[in-house]
């Protein structure tokens, strides 16, 4: 039986991501603790804000370590935005801080080329996508989507991105590694191709 469960620990409005997957007739289920990860086939961790407060409200809660199990377990995880850069590495944002350290990188300010863009960037882009995969089925080689962010992963070329958009140069916008899933963008604002991304989460086995 599918049942996304949505972290909520306080560094995101997880109303729309919710809404997102029951309007597609998903069972969902707020997670605030790390037991009731057990219980879902699916775990989404969204995020909005700085990375080291979404990992000290991760840590605080015990839902790091109950992440961490999950993804062991073979459930799927999609981080979403913050949530995205918090599976890294390291973050560098205010200071350096440890990550969920479920894919490799670690996250860094944007720099655009051209300097008359604004940082953070918000609003739609394109993103181009390096391969089709489960997560992607019925998306295309590009499609626009809804941004807000101020850092992003360091290196556009790592093993693991699997799409990218163009803002002042190229940043990464999705990455896969096996069953553990991040976007920068946000698809719960994203419309049809937006739904379309978590409806193919929510299917994955």
């Amino acid at each position: 039986m599918i049942r996304v469960g949505i972290v909520d620990c306080g560094i995101s409005n997880v109303g729309s991501v919710l809404n997102a997957f029951t309007v597609q007739n998903f069972e969902t289920q707020l997670v605030h603790r790390p037991e009731e990860i057990r219980h879902c086939s699916h775990v989404v961790l969204p995020g909005d804000g700085s990375f080291p407060v979404g990992m000290q409200r991760l840590a605080a809660s015990g839902l790091d370590g109950a992440i961490r199990d999950a993804v062991h377990a073979g459930k799927p995880l999609l981080g979403i935005c913050l949530g995205m850069q918090l599976l890294a590495e390291s973050g560098s944002e205010y200071e350096p801080t440890a990550g969920l350290a479920l894919t490799a990188g670690r996250v860094v300010q944007m720099t655009p080329d051209d300097p008359s863009l604004p940082v953070p960037q918000i609003g739609w882009n394109q993103v181009t996508f390096y391969r089709t995969t489960r997560f992607t089925t019925g998306i295309g080689e590009h499609a626009s989507f809804y941004f807000m962010q101020s850092y992003c992963f360091a290196d556009p070329s790592a093993p693991a991105v699997s799409g990218i958009c163009d803002y002042g140069g190229p940043v990464v916008s999705v990455i896969e590694q096996g069953h553990i899933i991040g976007v920068q963008f946000h698809p719960e604002k994203s419309q049809r191709d937006g739904l379309k991304l978590l409806s193919n989460f929510a299917s994955l086995a």
